[in-house]
């Protein structure tokens, strides 16, 4: 009789995301050209994002990749500002992109209301294209992700980041990203190989660590923390790492953990370069380079375009992550405190 433990059900949707992306550029592309023709045609000068946890993770991706691409302005706007403040705001010609996998927070929907009655057009990435923020938006970009169980969000992460890419690559027209986009699934697939067992063990039986990033993979590191904390109850925090050397570093002792992200990008030089400066304090650094000299080199898969690189990283990220809660004794699928669908006001 075997006695080996079934995966988790957060493993088995890290092993869908290929699948689900695959299934989001071929059924998803109508909408999102749809929505694309019309932002052209109103050419905002800025946009604003609207989202909470790690929607707003992937918002924050997609300001980065929004500035880079198309040398727009991207701001995010705190649900607040409508739904407990009453307060409007000046949004003519701009983008409003809301994103929630639920489509249901009151104070996302609450936003999104008072940022299309302000003059922005308004873009909703959701996975539930019947759900009130679906209904309320200009446009719905349904992201295709399908039933996700477990409490930790991992295919509506990838799949609201890959719905927002696809749409800012029609906005650009760049043939280079949409072509990195097609072979996304490939990358993906090989990217849930991949689980960091030398940061996994670096982890055990530590209670706090740092994650890095800088430029679009910075909200990757976000994600990561978050996920650390969620899922594992290790007290991480997210810092870019033109910011870590300004006094967070202080607390970084012997052994300390830090995970370095770094995309095939102009920042990965002085990321990794950071990285080494923290290592050769004690520090026991891991990137996603292989450009180190002190901190470790992880295995990780580029995805053909820099921008889908963060996409593929944390792919690696979550099947490492899953491991870590189940050697720590955690059910990733049943954070304690938490539940699937938080609706805040």
């Amino acid at each position: 009789m075997s006695l080996t433990k079934p995966p988790s059900q957060m493993r088995r949707e890290i092993e869908e995301i290929p699948v689900a992306v695959e299934r989001l550029v071929s059924e998803g592309q109508v909408g999102i050209l749809r929505a694309a023709v019309d932002i052209i045609a109103r050419d905002p000068r800025f946009a604003v994002t609207v989202a909470r946890g790690s929607s707003d993770h992937v918002c924050t991706y997609l300001k980065y990749c929004g500035e880079l691409l198309l040398g727009l302005p991207v701001a995010s706007v705190g649900p607040s500002v409508a739904s407990i403040y009453k307060a409007p705001l000046k949004l003519d010609n701009s983008l409003c992109l809301s994103v929630s996998q639920s489509g249901k927070s009151p104070d996302i929907v609450e936003m999104t209301r008072a940022a299309r009655r302000d003059g922005a057009l308004t873009v909703a990435l959701t996975n539930d294209g019947t759900s009130p923020l679906a209904a309320m938006a200009d446009h719905c970009l349904d992201i295709h992700a399908g039933p996700e169980r477990s409490v930790a969000a991992t295919k509506t992460f990838v799949t609201s980041a890959v719905a927002g890419l696809m749409l800012l690559a029609e906005w650009k027209g760049d043939a280079d990203l949409r072509a990195a986009i097609q072979n996304l699934p490939d990358a993906l697939d090989r990217a849930t190989q991949i689980d960091w067992p030398e940061m996994r063990a670096a982890v055990a039986g530590k209670n706090s660590l740092f994650t890095l990033g800088r430029g679009p993979v910075w909200a990757i590191s976000n994600e990561a923390a978050l996920k650390f904390k969620e899922t594992c109850q290790i007290h991480a925090e997210s810092y870019s790492s033109a910011e870590v050397l300004h006094g967070p570093v202080s607390i970084v002792e012997e052994g300390f953990p830090v995970l370095g992200f770094a995309a095939g990008d102009q920042a990965e030089g002085a990321l990794v370069g950071i990285a080494d400066q923290i290592a050769a304090k004690g520090a026991n650094v891991f990137v996603t380079s292989d450009k180190a000299k002190h901190a470790i080199c992880l295995e990780h898969v580029r995805a053909g375009h820099v921008l889908a690189d963060p996409i593929a990283l944390i792919v690696s990220f979550y099947a490492m992550v899953d491991q870590v809660a189940a050697e720590r004794g955690i059910n990733p699928d049943a954070p304690r405190h938490l539940k699937k669908v938080t609706e805040t006001l």
